[in-house]
């Protein structure tokens, strides 16, 4: 579990990279992505960025190389913006939890009983 000073890292990771995907990248790979969290190592070497894409299998690894290919400048904007000791490299992650979510909600959904009408 993250300390507060890592929380505030993690959180402010996030927010650049998810300002600069939004605003500045034309790779037509990308498509419409949401940073849902980053995990930064202690040391500041290494980030994680977990993202959630919209569409198919194929659209996802297609954004995922689009956001590998535009790695070194993402920790540029990085390092412009937060000036952290070390800029940490940046890997993305497709995050599957919305969709698990999903999912299992459908499955609630299937399995719970119609409400009655008590309308009488």
């Amino acid at each position: 579990m993250p300390g507060a000073r890592m929380r505030r890292v993690n959180e402010a990771v996030r927010e650049v990279v998810s300002a600069h995907i939004a605003g500045d990248l034309k790779d037509p790979r990308i498509g419409f992505v949401t940073v849902t969290s980053v995990d930064t190592s202690p040391d500041l070497s290494h980030a994680r960025v977990y993202v959630s894409v919209l569409g198919d299998e194929d659209e996802r690894e297609r954004t995922l190389e689009g956001l590998q290919s535009s790695r070194g400048y993402l920790q540029a904007m990085l390092n412009d913006e937060l000036h952290l000791k070390r800029t940490p490299t940046l890997a993305f992650v497709y995050d599957d939890s919305i969709e698990q979510g999903m999912r299992l909600s459908q499955l609630i959904d299937e399995a719970a009983p119609p409400p009655e009408d008590d309308r009488g």
